[in-house]
Formats: C-alpha cells, sequence, structure tokens
C-alpha cells in the first residue's frame, strides 16, 4: 500500500521529491558534496515505454559538481530509488539517465485521484501567486478584427489561462493605439459615412480612407444623435468629437467581436491617456536623468539608403546598451513622440502596477519591434522586469485548399466575426493552437469541419461525446451503475496494458500543465489531447476485436464499473483541457 502521505495529483513532480530527498540523504552521509544545486532535476516519460515508466536526469546534471562520473552517480542513486515505495526497478542507461519501473496500482492510484478532484486535476502551484501581465490583441481601433487577429487572441486567452492553472495572479489587457495618425483616419472616414447617411451622394471612397462597410452603422448613428450639426463644419471643429466617437464605436466592435470568440479582457489601457496623463513624458524625463536619452545622429539603415534619408539629429534612447543593435528614436521630425516612445511609458505604467513579468503577444509583421522593447523594459524597470514577446504567424484562409476572397464587410480582409459565423468559436479555438504560435497556420474550412481523425476538434470532441455515450449505454445495461460512485469501483481489475497505458497518459496532465505553462507554449494542451483521444479511440477499437475488452461486459458489473470509471477519467481529463483551451466539451455530436 502506498504511505498516507503521498499524493500523486503530480507523479512526475512527487517522484522528483523523492529523488532530491535521497541526494540531500547522501550528503547528509557524505557520499555526496553539501549544497549541490538541485534545481535542474527533473522527472519525466522516457523516449520509449519500454524504457520504463519515469526518467531522471539526475546523475547528468549533478556528476560534475559532484565530481562523479555520471553513471557512477546514477548507480548511486539506483541503490536508494529502489527501496522507494512503489518503485518495481530502477537502472542506469546511456550516458547516466535513470529510468523509473512502478507497480501498476501507483497508476490506478492516479485514476483514483483524477476521479475525486475532477477537473482541478492539473490545477498546479508552481507560480507560486507571482503576477503575470498578459497583453494581446491590441489592434488598432480602426475596424472589425480579423483572422490574423484571431491567432493572437486565443494564443494570448490560452496562455493566460495556462498561467492561472499553474497558480500564476494573471491580467488579460489590451493596449488601444488610439493617438496615432490611423485614429484622425479613422474620424475622417466616419464623418464620409456621416454625410452619406444624411443624404450626401459620397462616391467613391477617397484613397486614404477606411472603404470597409462596417463604417456605414457607425456613421448612420452619429447621423442619428447629432443630426446636420457637423455636416457642413469644418474638420478642425468636428475631429476632436468625431474621433472619441469613432473610437469607442470601434471598441464596443472589438469588444463584441472578442467575446463571440470567449475573449475578456481584463484591463484596456489607452494610449492616448498616457500621453494626455503626461506619462511619456514623465518617463523620458527619468531615462534622461539616467543619461539614457542623447542627441545624436543615426548612421543610414544597412544596404539600400532610402531617398528621403537625410543625417540629422535626433533625441534618441540608448538601446545598445540594453541589447538592441542600434539607438532607437523617440521623436518624429515635427517634434511629436515616436510609437516607440508611446510604448516605453506604456511598460512602464505596467511594471508601476506591479507586473515584472510581461508578455505581449504581436503579429507576424511586428518581429523587427522585439528587441527595442525588450531594452526599454530592461532599461526602465532596470533589470527587475522582463518582457517577453511572443510572434503570431500568418494565417491562412482556405477552402479545400484554395484561399478564400476577402471579405466585403470589411474591405480589405476577412473578419474574424465572418469565420466564427462559419464554423464556431469553438473550432476555431482549437484549430488555432494545433501549430506553434511561430509557424505559418493553415485554416482550412473543409478539413475542420469533416468528421475525421485528420481533424483534431472533431477527433477530441468525439472522444469526450463517446465517454458520454459509454456511461448512458452502461446505464442502461447495469442500471445500479448510475447511481453508484466511482469511488466504489475495483481498479485492481484494471489490468490490460492498454488500460494501464491510458492511465499513464492521463497521469502526465499535470506535467503537460506545468511545462505548457513554463514553456510559454499552449499548443502543446492540443498536442495533449489529441494524444489522449487517440488512446482512448484505440482502446475502445480493441474492445470491439476483443469481446473481454470492451467498456460494458455482459453479466459482469465489476469489470463493468472498473472500466467506467477509466471511462470518466479520460473523460474528466479531456474537459478539462478542453475548458483551459475555452472549448466547450460536448456530450454528443450531431
Amino acid at each position: 500500500m502506498w504511505k498516507e502521505s503521498f499524493e500523486p495529483l503530480n507523479i512526475f513532480s512527487n517522484f522528483r521529491s523523492e529523488i532530491v530527498q535521497i541526494v540531500e540523504g547522501l550528503a547528509a552521509d557524505n557520499a555526496l558534496p553539501q549544497a549541490l544545486d538541485l534545481s535542474r532535476i527533473a522527472v519525466d516519460v522516457p523516449r520509449e515505454a519500454a524504457f520504463g515508466d519515469l526518467s531522471t536526469n539526475a546523475a547528468m546534471v549533478l556528476s560534475k559538481p559532484a565530481g562523479m562520473k555520471p553513471r557512477d552517480l546514477a548507480a548511486l542513486l539506483v541503490e536508494k530509488m529502489i527501496d522507494v515505495e512503489g518503485v518495481v526497478s530502477a537502472d542506469v542507461a546511456g550516458p547516466g539517465f535513470i529510468n523509473i519501473r512502478l507497480e501498476d496500482a501507483v497508476w490506478r492510484r492516479c485514476l483514483a485521484e483524477i476521479l475525486a478532484v475532477g477537473k482541478a486535476y492539473g490545477d498546479s502551484d508552481i507560480g507560486g501567486g507571482e503576477a503575470v501581465n498578459v497583453e494581446f490583441v491590441s489592434a488598432n481601433p480602426t475596424g472589425p478584427l480579423h483572422i490574423g487577429h484571431a491567432r493572437g487572441s486565443v494564443f494570448g486567452d490560452v496562455l493566460a489561462s495556462l498561467f492561472q492553472k499553474a497558480g500564476y495572479a494573471v491580467t488579460r489587457e489590451y493596449y488601444i493605439n488610439d493617438a496615432g495618425t490611423q485614429v484622425d483616419v479613422l474620424a475622417r472616414s466616419v464623418h464620409l459615412r456621416y454625410r452619406e447617411a444624411l443624404g450626401d451622394d459620397i462616391g467613391d471612397i477617397p484613397e486614404g480612407l477606411y472603404p470597409g462597410d462596417y463604417l456605414q452603422p457607425v456613421g448612420a448613428a452619429l447621423a442619428d444623435r447629432e443630426g446636420d450639426r457637423w455636416k457642413d463644419a469644418t474638420e478642425a471643429e468636428w475631429l476632436l468629437d468625431i474621433r472619441a466617437y469613432a473610437i469607442d464605436a470601434m471598441m464596443a466592435l472589438v469588444r463584441e467581436d472578442l467575446a463571440a470568440l470567449g475573449v475578456r479582457q481584463d484591463v484596456f489601457t489607452s494610449e492616448r491617456q498616457l500621453v494626455e496623463a503626461g506619462k511619456v513624458d514623465a518617463v523620458l524625463e527619468t531615462l534622461t536623468g539616467r543619461d539614457l536619452i542623447y542627441t545624436g545622429v543615426l548612421e543610414p539603415p544597412k544596404g539600400k539608403k532610402p531617398d528621403d534619408w537625410e543625417p540629422r539629429p535626433q533625441t534618441l534612447f540608448r538601446a545598445i546598451e540594453f541589447g538592441d543593435e542600434v539607438d532607437r528614436p523617440l521623436k518624429k521630425s515635427d517634434g511629436s513622440w515616436t510609437y516607440f516612445a508611446s510604448d516605453i511609458a506604456y511598460h512602464q505604467d505596467k511594471y508601476a502596477r506591479g507586473f515584472k513579468t510581461l508578455i505581449d503577444v504581436w503579429g507576424a509583421d511586428h518581429g523587427g519591434y522585439v528587441k527595442r522593447m525588450t531594452a526599454a523594459t530592461k532599461a526602465i524597470s532596470e533589470g527587475a522586469a522582463t518582457l517577453e514577446v511572443k510572434i503570431c504567424q500568418i494565417v491562412k484562409l482556405l477552402d479545400k485548399g484554395e484561399p478564400v476572397k476577402m471579405s466585403k464587410r470589411a474591405g480589405t480582409f476577412v473578419t474574424l466575426r465572418d469565420l466564427i459565423d462559419e464554423v464556431g468559436a469553438d473550432v476555431v479555438r482549437f484549430i488555432m493552437l494545433t501549430r506553434s504560435n511561430d509557424a505559418p497556420l493553415d485554416f482550412d474550412l473543409a478539413k475542420v469541419t469533416e468528421q475525421s481523425r485528420d481533424n483534431p476538434v472533431f477527433y477530441v470532441q468525439y472522444a469526450h461525446a463517446r465517454c458520454h455515450s459509454v456511461a448512458r449505454m452502461a446505464a442502461d445495461a447495469f442500471p445500479e451503475l448510475e447511481s453508484r460512485d466511482d469511488g466504489a469501483a475495483n481498479l485492481e481489475l484494471l489490468e490490460d496494458e492498454a488500460e494501464l497505458a491510458l492511465i499513464k497518459l492521463m497521469a502526465q496532465w499535470p506535467r503537460i500543465v506545468e511545462s505548457a505553462a513554463q514553456a510559454h507554449e499552449p499548443h502543446r494542451i492540443a498536442y495533449y489531447l489529441y494524444d489522449l483521444a487517440a488512446a482512448f479511440h484505440g482502446l475502445w477499437t480493441k474492445g470491439k476485436e476483443q469481446s473481454e475488452l470492451r467498456f460494458i461486459v455482459e453479466n459482469d458489473v465489476a469489470h463493468t464499473a472498473a472500466r467506467l470509471a477509466l471511462v470518466r477519467g479520460v473523460r474528466t481529463v479531456i474537459a478539462s483541457g478542453l475548458e483551459l483551451m475555452g472549448v466547450t466539451p460536448v456530450e454528443e455530436l450531431r
């Protein structure tokens, strides 16, 4: 039996603790040096199942500071490890890895814990309540969100959920770029649609204005509210009021689009408000006092020199001192602040609010901006804060392999709402996580809606629905099981290698959550769920071929109860993973 103190909610971290205790015990006995750095010890899944259940690098990472050969140290650890309760064997492999095989009872205990804890299984405290700011979407408030924003929206939202499940205190944030020239263009575009609503023949949309039909209802609403007040007024008279009105209208549209995708931000920060509050001036004054801002002349860009380039004195930030390739300008030729200056103030504002871990999710066209912003974050926090920028590569929208035409409503792109209306928010969210954020993604409307193994969202949802189907059939075959607690099932009856393999895969869920959170890679969740679904479908198929392995065993309520507990464990983990992804687990597919 297991020790009462043993808690296999995360079997990997628990066995890591066992190994740490062994190393500390050896150090206390003077068999190893004192005060070894144990932070790099890891317990993982062996590369091949034949190697065992767990693998540790302890001897590899400790050998040099311990002054021993890795295999010699591994042999020393193995001597102690075989005495750990639940360990069947421990062997030294290769240059010094240790492979561990566990009793089957360990895995049955893991299943019991999954059933007892429910969807909270996989929750972790590795974050220790650390405050993390995840800023994502942050599209210019000039129109509806497009398919590219969909990827960043899902990535940022699920990354934030991962942090929460791993024990961090997370804030989801949207930065409104409402202080640049693009919002003046927006105001002019809305004024044109306003005049149209009042009956003016506006003809073709002039070049340089936003042509999308989405501005027609905005102009019409303005006409209803203001009448012809601004119709014949000069731009100087209406620009500020209509600009504020247009920004509010566009942000309302953005919020609606995000809500349709299941994304809700905690904080919306306005660039314009930062500027008007003097925060740009304040942070740059601070940097000037630290001699990090100076007047200088930049070298011409590498490669072909632009025709309009001229050497002129500029206000520059010493970005090179913080890892950038060149120093960066903070003022435009007209004396106004650059976007970079405002962005410095914005990140200073986040740091001042208590965030030392900052994550920005940007589109593929912002890759060249990363180094200057990470340099600025180091400067304004004097090294106390870290900024990681996650770039989401482009999404190609296809239908049966052919590119999808642009949206008429948007004028120049396919809107996020178009995509949601076509396939649903759950499909959009899942598919956006089927590739790493830094890899391009093809989103084929035909493939993401087909019912096949090649469609991961269907395949995982089918596994969850099939779990419910098994439960319904079990209740029909054995009505007494419907009210029976899973804890009453005799899990010792789960003896087949495929059944135990499925439990072992479920037991990896806490490790997947922690590793995905630490690596900032939410796509690992989608990959894991697909693998778990495949293993479950495989066991179901095996039961079709071998009647003794069916989930529902005729005239055998005990075996049926045990296998129903196994199925409910799968259902629990899949539901936990889908909800982490913001995808609704379905009980029945239609």
